[in-house]
Parts: C-alpha cells; structure tokens; sequence
C-alpha cells in the first residue's frame, strides 16, 4: 500500500493546513480544546467557517479559549460544552444534549503518564480517559456523524503507543505492576486500533477515522511528569536538536486529518508530520513510526468488543 503524502510538513501550522478550505454550515467538536494543541485546533477549524464546540472539564476556562478564537478568526459559532472523559455519566449527558449533523470529531483530549489511578467503574485512568471516554462519545454520536454523510473522526494518539499493545489480559494493572509510561502506551495504542475499527465498521456511513503523532510539543499534558525527569528530557531535547513542535504546528496533522480535501474516504491510517507514517520494528528515535500492533484489524476488532462491554456493565451499575 502507497503511503499517504501531503504538501504540508513537519513544520507546517494549522493555519496553514486550512488556508482556503471553507467549512461554512458544518459542525464541529474538540475534546479537551482549553490547552495545548487542543486550541489550535479548534481555531483552525473555526477559521474555516464551521461551528466549533469546545468539549472541556473546565468550563470557565473554555469560555476564555472561545471568547479568544472568536476574536482571532472572527467566527463568533464558538460553543463550550463540559465533558469530562473519565466520567461515563458526563459522555453519556454531552451525547444527550447534542442535536443535528456532526463533520467533525477530533479526540484530542488525553492524559499521560499519571500516577495509579483508577475511576469508580474501577477502569485504569490514561485508558479510561484516552480510550474509553473517547470510544463512548464516538459511538455516542454515531447517529449525528451519519448524518453529516461524508464525518471525519481525528484520533490524537502519541509514538507512546510504541511502549506497549493492548494488554487485553490484563488491561487496568489487576496483576501486573502499575507502570505509567506502559499504561499510556496501551492507551494509545488502543487510539489507532480505534481508528482502524471504526472505519471498517462505519465506512458505509460515509464516517472515516484516522490517528495521529502530533510530534513533540511542551504542554500541560507532561504535568504528572517527575520535575526532574521533565528537566532532564527538555534538557536532552535541547542538547540534542532534536524538533520541537509549537501548538500550532502540534496540530496542523489533526486538521490535515479533519479538513484536507484528499483524505476523503481515506480511514483507517496512522499519520504524523502531515503525512502517512511508515509501520516500523520499533519507535524510531522515541518519535518516528506505527507498530504493526496499532494496526491489527483482529486486535482492532477485540478492542471493540471488549469496549461495547465495558461500557455496558458500567451503564447497568
């Protein structure tokens, strides 16, 4: 299979991806757009023209996001809503007050490496807040994505994913020791495989999915991070040379993903630095590259599975 290549780059920006594309009329949501690249990202999509909704745990701090990319882009259909991933009840009432058509969901929203923690259905945080928050809102929203006959879901996911597959023996660290670094992996991981099963599933809806590196970038999502290993990472990144990415160009590939003419129809994918990543033995300089892992359709296929029952049983307790 060719691999997907665009004009764009590593050091593209958001801005740039969406130059020309107007989006005028469509939808669209951004988890965990109050930060990071998260902001980029709806701003981008708001400069196209299309209604932007904020998905946040912190209202207030949406409200400010909103208010600023109203001003930057002159697109005032800029919306908050809360969402908190780790809550099936608030994925459940975000789904609830939708209404109309969806083009766009960009699952973006994450937490990495966070100490061991576990939500009330007794789920393992990264994966109940990086894959099974997201999976619940997606399916949630299956109906209004269908709608829209030609949705896309963007899925960020992270050269994390190259630290562990889905551990589907043992997924929450019931009999193995916590690791967070290995928890996130998983979590990730489990981000492309939802994209390749999602697209299998949902193609004939007219409902493409696709999963993405957004490259390094320096964000809150490091803040469970030891301080001094954080320090001492910047420090070898610095020393190094190695390419560290801005907001905005930390989010051009997740607009690439979600507006870029060319990908209609195309699902399924993992892409990073606006392009489509290479499937690699191992993570190339801790960056480069999907494990063949993240996209097994029968891995895929469980994962699903074991999702729609996990959910279940939480909605029955």
């Amino acid at each position: 299979m060719t691999l997907i290549a665009t004009p764009f780059g590593a050091t593209s920006t958001a801005a740039e991806v969406v130059a020309g594309i107007d989006l005028t009329g469509r939808s669209a949501i951004v988890t965990g757009a109050a930060s990071g690249i998260g902001i980029e990202t709806a701003r981008a999509l708001a400069a196209t023209g299309a209604s932007v909704t904020l998905a946040v745990r912190d209202i207030d701090a949406g409200r400010a996001v909103a208010k600023d990319i109203a001003s930057t882009t002159g697109n005032s259909a800029v919306s908050v809503a809360r969402l908190d991933l780790a809550d099936v009840n608030s994925v459940d009432a975000f789904v609830a007050d939708w209404s109309g058509p969806l083009h766009i969901l960009v699952n973006n929203a994450g937490v990495m490496n966070s100490p061991r923690t576990f939500t009330p259905q007794g789920w393992e945080l990264q994966f109940a807040t990086n894959h099974l928050g997201h999976f619940a809102l997606a399916a949630g929203l299956h109906g209004a994505l269908a709608a829209d006959g030609a949705a896309r879901i963007v899925v960020v996911s992270s050269s994390g994913h190259g630290s562990s597959p889905v551990v589907f023996d043992d997924l929450f660290f019931a009999r193995q020791p916590y690791d967070a670094g290995r928890a996130y992996g998983q979590s990730k991981t489990a981000n492309v495989l939802f994209a390749v099963e999602a697209t299998r599933r949902w193609a004939a809806d007219g409902i493409t999915t696709n999963a993405l590196m957004p490259g390094g970038i320096w964000t809150n999502l490091q803040r469970h991070w030891d301080p001094a290993a954080l320090a001492a990472t910047k420090a070898y990144v610095a020393a190094a040379g190695l390419a560290v990415k801005s907001s905005e160009q930390g989010a051009a590939t997740s607009v690439l993903l979600a507006t870029w003419p060319a990908l209609a129809g195309v699902g399924g994918r993992y892409f990073e630095d606006c392009h489509e990543a290479e499937v690699v033995g191992a993570i190339v300089d801790g960056v480069h590259g999907v494990r063949d892992y993240a996209l097994d359709p029968a891995a895929a296929e469980r994962l699903w599975e074991v999702s729609v029952e996990l959910l279940r049983v939480a909605r029955a307790g």
